[in-house]
């Protein structure tokens, strides 16, 4: 399962992406083929199905590309910094597969990948979804600036609703901060009013854009990229597929 730009897919279809654009990338050509059964979309478009289960290859050296951070103080990130792996995710809080994605897989990926140091997982808060997705994406930085980035990703996927895109408006924002347990809501409201957070995520989504990230949840581990809230078999393998070429 993946969100579109523009339109979703059915709940329990999940969806493999692959993307045919040739990028350059911090010096690196990152190329991704999209296979549907119809001609590709461009990337405002919703995705087609496909049927790859261990990513797609992206290049050579993957490790140069900076959309890995790798920042021992980051807070939107988990796992060991010096992890072999690092899995990138893009998401967006009104994104209804980003939500599945985050209750049914996530917890069994950091118990089995992250918390053994075998992966990293390092996110980027996306707006694909309007101004509501801006602003949710700049309270989620607003939780991370008082360490509390994940547990709001949490709580708002936690309240997501079955089909569509939830409203989020600010007093929703807010309560989610509480329930992540924000330790200093005074704090919160004001970063979630400073508008250069808006301003950080919107170039954030103009550079998964340019990277040819048009759905959400979109993925990248080692050489290959993933889309959709795959099942966690299917993770699996694209994990341990990563794993096996970095200690090569």
């Amino acid at each position: 399962m993946s969100d579109s730009v523009e339109a979703g897919a059915p709940k329990r279809r999940f969806i493999v992406i692959a993307l045919v654009v040739a990028v350059v990338f911090a010096g690196l050509v990152v190329v991704a083929q999209l296979t549907s059964k119809k001609d590709a979309p461009p990337p405002t478009a919703a995705p087609s199905a496909a049927a790859p289960s261990s990513g797609v290859p992206l290049g050579p050296r993957p490790e140069e590309l900076s959309m890995v951070r790798r920042d021992p103080k980051d807070p939107m990130a988990m796992g060991d910094v010096n992890a072999p792996v690092v899995l990138v995710l893009w998401t967006d809080l009104r994104c209804p597969f980003c939500a599945v994605f985050n209750r049914e897989v996530l917890p069994v990926i950091e118990k089995e990948y992250i918390k053994p140091g075998k992966v990293r997982l390092e996110v980027t808060d996306i707006a694909f979804f309007g101004e509501q997705s801006e602003k949710a994406a700049a309270a989620a930085a607003a939780a991370a600036n008082q360490g509390k980035f994940f547990e709001f990703l949490r709580a708002v996927y936690a309240e997501a609703p079955e089909k569509g895109h939830p409203d989020l408006p600010r007093e929703k924002l807010v309560h989610f901060a509480t329930v992540a347990g924000v330790p200093d809501m005074a704090r919160f409201q004001r970063d979630l009013d400073d508008e250069s957070l808006v301003t950080e995520v919107q170039a954030a989504t103009v550079r998964a854009q340019q990277l040819t990230v048009a759905s959400v949840p979109f993925f990248v581990a080692g050489r290959s990229a993933l889309a959709g809230a795959q099942p966690i078999g299917t993770f699996r393998e694209y994990l341990d597929d990563a794993i096996k070429h970095a200690a090569g």
